[in-house]
């Protein structure tokens, strides 16, 4: 091999020596080695130090990929190497640290990741793939490598995911962002280590082998009949009478240009399609297709399917009801289930479906033998390389906390962002702004923030970023006015032009826009629709200018924060990839199947760098869609996208936002009540059973909401806002103006959570099994988590379920029921009162969580006093955190502390002396109130205390009982 081509494959931190290691050998390079296996498909792999125990492995193809290697997206700038040796012994190289050793084979380039212990934690399984690909006319590989057959450990992270999946040890997982999957190659185990996978192209987790439709070609594992035929057979009902029966080898209603396939005299004018009206002005025709047919599979095992679809479907298998779910016809995705099958022994599977102008298909993959179903193991469909980063750690938020050396700190949130939000979509003018905050103030239910959603610009000019001055006259007025009323203001901004704006103009005269979608002659859905596309965030200057036309058009109204809505980009949904690929590049850094899933990084940079530099000494907030690896370091956090309002998509969200802060983005909220709804809940006279149960799904979706990072109401009519969705006077108003009291009460507890994000790159939801890693039983549980290291959070996810069982971890643990002040012990499973107004919530003996009184917005009441409450039982420590809430000072110190320990033995509650700079406005002496909670006396509403003291920054100590 020439040096010329070795030098194509060197990683952007190391620095290729004069000469290439002959085979078998090595080389020193700049933080580590470079192996030069002596067979095998690997030409070359290189192994260098960053930081504390950090590893980075690049191991290259021999076959020559020619391109070069570009600075990582997500580890812009790695650390530095600390102290490590290098040593050969028996045919290995050992590249050693204080923490752990890498271990490469010489003969085949092997890694292995031991521990200081000498314990294999992380080992290569097999050899690594390498397939040539070509894109854009350049020769690029898909890289796959595996880790650790056969393994029982918990893996954690991997973005934002909507399947209920907790552990994603046995599951597959697809890393391609979507309206409500969020793509982070980051996995977490429980084994004490991460891997950054560092690839921005689509990648596959599990299984290598995508899915594929059941019936296609490429589908070897099934073999499908009906009747005696191949497929499966497909009837179509037309208000209920048969229209059409035919027999289709796939189930394929997948993208738009599937659509194409339906049967002409199966075609309807649906209510999707007509608003409710056909073009006789007779009622919308129904729909019904049913898929009925004979899988047998070649292979016995685990054979698992994905069912895309969206409107009312169902899965039977053998009789067997598996699947039953509702999607917004426009907004498809997986709902995963498995099947147990045996070589030759045939299932029955039939599928109910109600279009409605929705989509479909059945999708399917082989059983993998079960030390391959049970690894770590990465794929990507466009790489350089096998590129990954390994990440040591004590525990799993030292684990986070390495991540976050390499991709970024997760920067503090102003503090108002951890208030209540108010959205819907949407406002349709100024004063409708402002009287929602205005009504918000009168009831006096707390609030911080208000949010403008999308369509504020006159109809034909999406991405002026201007007011429609019809329903917006003065925008200086609005924001004026809702920061009088002690509110801060967000507003919608998309990555989206109309080429007949002169923002798109700007752009598009310098190239930084992409053409994919405009050739398509793609429409949105506005009006009569209108072709649009997306700006190139990969180019420096377009960044820099899609900062600029927004703070000349927004920013300089005093816009708070940011809502970066459709970041993945959705350029024109429901398009297929290969679509999607054509729409969204090729852009300024390489081809868009290569840098699939970064666009979020970038155009979220963009706006980041840019205000910092507008306003340098207020913090930024962004809100945006999607994500991907160090979108923390930019000011922004995520949801969960345009979920659905059912029960099942309450309950998938606890483990999507559980993922996605163990991906290392601690910021993570939710559409309240879910964003798209049934028609039964929308009509504008829905059956009383129906509002019912609408009302119910609100309220504890509700009660979830005020224990997320981020709470915050939005979504489709009818309208969101609290005296709007329960009536006055009801039991549902009056939970819900408790939980955002609650929440107001609590910010002393939630605010510290979030700062530790930043001081000790903590995490706000936590899994379970981060504070309980060897509780087995905890690690796949799906809808339980930690709030902060004192909460255990168990939303109500079933309709009217008045109890649930709720998993106390911890054999060790004493745990407390928030409500009634009862005790058990943990290791055990309860069945937990759920009263239609509460939601189970326990906290564990030796938590200190400090609170304050009910205010109407953050900054109310600043000098009111702290309430300590300490739950005894067990030693506990907090360190209450307090700074000026907007300003960029924490980072030089300007905070104050107070750190806080309890003494269960000698029943004392510790205050030690204030820390930190201090801050504009701290006050210097508190009030501190201590509740001491013990067996069956809970916290109450009531302002009562146990002991009252002044704190004026030095040590104190208060008894509390022995």
């Amino acid at each position: 091999m020439t040096k010329p081509f070795l030098t194509l494959l060197l990683a952007s931190s190391a620095i290729a020596s004069a000469h290439a290691a002959a085979p078998g050998g090595y080389e020193k390079i700049d933080g580590g080695v470079a192996v030069t296996p002596a067979g095998g498909a690997t030409a070359r792999v290189e192994v260098t130090v960053h930081g504390d125990g950090i590893i980075h492995v690049v191991a290259a193809p021999t076959s020559s990929i020619g391109v070069t290697r570009t600075t990582s997206l997500m580890v812009p700038s790695p650390p530095k190497a600390g102290a490590y040796t290098v040593t050969e012994r028996a045919g290995h190289v050992l590249i050693k640290t204080a923490r752990d050793t890498a271990d490469v084979d010489l003969a085949t380039g092997h890694v292995r990741f031991v521990d200081a212990a000498g314990k294999t934690v992380l080992n290569e399984a097999n050899t690594r793939r390498f397939l040539p690909k070509t894109v854009d006319g350049r020769q690029y590989v898909t890289a796959s490598q595996q880790f650790n057959r056969g393994t029982s450990e918990a893996f954690y992270g991997l973005g934002q995911h909507q399947n209920a999946q907790m552990d994603y040890n046995g599951e597959d997982v697809e890393l391609a962002q979507h309206n409500m999957d969020i793509a982070v190659p980051f996995l977490v185990s429980t084994g004490k280590y991460g891997i950054l996978w560092d690839n921005d192209g689509i990648t596959r987790f599990g299984n290598p082998k995508p899915y594929d439709l059941v019936g296609a070609g490429t589908d070897t594992g099934l073999r499908v009949t009906s009747n005696g035929k191949p497929g499966f057979t497909a009837n179509y009902y037309l208000d209920g009478k048969l229209a059409v029966t035919r027999q289709e080898a796939t189930i394929n209603y997948q993208y738009i240009k599937d659509q194409a396939n339906w049967p002409e005299a199966a075609k309807a004018r649906t209510v999707a399609a007509t608003g409710g009206q056909n073009t006789a002005g007779n009622a919308a025709q129904t729909q019904r297709v049913v898929w009925t047919g004979r899988v047998t599979p070649d292979q016995t095992g685990d054979h698992k399917f994905q069912l895309y679809g969206s409107s009312y479907f169902k899965v039977f298998v053998d009789g067997r009801e598996v699947l039953n779910r509702w999607r917004q016809n426009w907004n498809p995705w997986y709902a995963n289930f498995d099947l147990p099958m045996t070589r030759g022994k045939a299932a029955e599977i039939r599928i109910e479906w109600d279009p409605n102008a929705g989509y479909i298909a059945l999708l399917h993959n082989d059983p993998l033998p079960q030390a391959d179903r049970h690894s770590a193991w990465f794929t990507s469909d466009v790489a350089r390389s096998v590129n990954y980063w390994y990440v040591p750690g004590s525990d799993m938020d030292d684990v986070i906390a390495g991540y976050r050396k390499l991709t970024g700190k997760a920067v503090m949130m102003p503090k108002w962002a951890y208030g209540f939000w108010q959205s819907r979509q949407r406002y349709n003018t100024q004063d409708e702004v402002v009287d929602v905050v205005r009504k918000y103030r009168d009831l006096r239910i707390p609030l911080d923030n208000i949010v403008q959603d999308w369509f504020y610009w006159p109809e034909n000019a999406w991405g002026s970023h201007q007011f429609d001055k019809t329903r917006f006259p003065e925008p200086q007025k609005m924001v004026d006015q809702l920061h009088d009323l002690n509110a801060n203001f967000m507003i919608s901004v998309w990555p989206k032009f109309y080429p007949t704006t002169d923002n798109y103009k700007e752009l598009a005269a310098k190239g930084f826009t992409y053409d994919g979608n405009l050739k398509m002659a793609n429409k949105d859905w506005v009006g009569p629709g209108y072709a649009n596309t997306d700006y190139d965030p990969y180019a420096p200057e377009a960044r820099t200018i899609f900062w600029r036309q927004m703070r000349d058009s927004l920013a300089k109204f005093g816009v708070d924060a940011w809502w970066l809505d459709a970041s993945e980009p959705d350029i024109h949904s429901n398009l297929s990839i290969p679509e999607r690929i054509a729409a969204m590049g090729p852009t300024a850094r390489g081809p868009a199947e290569e840098y699939f899933n970064s666009f979020p990084l970038v155009h979220v940079g963009a706006v980041y760098d840019g205000w910092r530099q507008y306003k340098p000494d207020v913090r930024p907030f962004i809100l945006t869609r999607s994500g991907f690896g160090g979108l923390q370091r930019e000011g922004a956090a995520i949801w969960s996208g345009d979920v659905a309002s059912r029960w099942y998509d309450l309950r998938a969200q606890v483990s999507a936002g559980v993922n996605a802060s163990m991906s290392g983005i601690p910021n993570w909220t939710h559409d309240i009540g879910g964003f798209a709804l049934e028609d039964r809940y929308a009509s504008k006279t829905p059956k009383p059973a129906d509002l019912d149960e609408w009302r119910e799904l609100n309220l504890r979706w509700f009660q979830f909401g005020a224990f997320s990072p981020l709470f915050r109401s939005h979504g489709e009519s009818p309208y969101r806002e609290i005296y709007e969705i329960a009536p006055e006077g009801t039991p549902m108003r009056a939970s819900m103006l408790w939980y955002d009291q609650l929440r107001y009460r609590l910010m002393p507890y939630i605010y510290t959570l979030a700062a530790e994000t930043w001081f000790k790159d903590g995490s706000i939801m936590r899994g379970m099994v981060m504070d309980y890693p060897d509780d087995v039983k905890a690690r796949r549980i799906n809808d339980q988590y930690m709030f902060g290291h004192a909460f255990l959070v168990a939303p109500v996810t079933d309709y009217k379920a008045r109890s649930r069982p709720v998993y106390l971890p911890g054999a060790a643990t004493l745990w407390y029921d928030f409500q009634s002040g009862q005790t058990y012990r943990g290791g055990q499973t309860i069945d937990a009162p759920a009263l239609y107004t509460r939601m189970p919530l326990f906290v564990k003996a030796g938590a200190i969580v400090p609170m304050g009184p009910v205010r109407q917005h953050v900054d109310d009441l600043p000098d009111a006093p702290v309430t300590v409450t300490v739950y005894t039982g067990a030693n506990g420590q907090f360190s209450l955190y307090e700074d000026d809430g907007r300003s960029e000072q924490y980072r030089g110190g300007a905070f104050a502390r107070i750190p806080m320990r309890y003494d269960d033995t000698t029943g004392t509650l510790s205050l030690g002396a204030r820390e930190g700079k201090g801050f504009k406005g701290m006050a210097t002496s508190r009030t501190v109130n201590v509740r001491w909670i013990t067996p069956g006396k809970p916290v109450t509403d009531a302002d009562t205390e146990d002991a009252t003291v002044t704190y004026a920054g030095k040590a104190i100590t208060v008894q509390g009982p022995r």
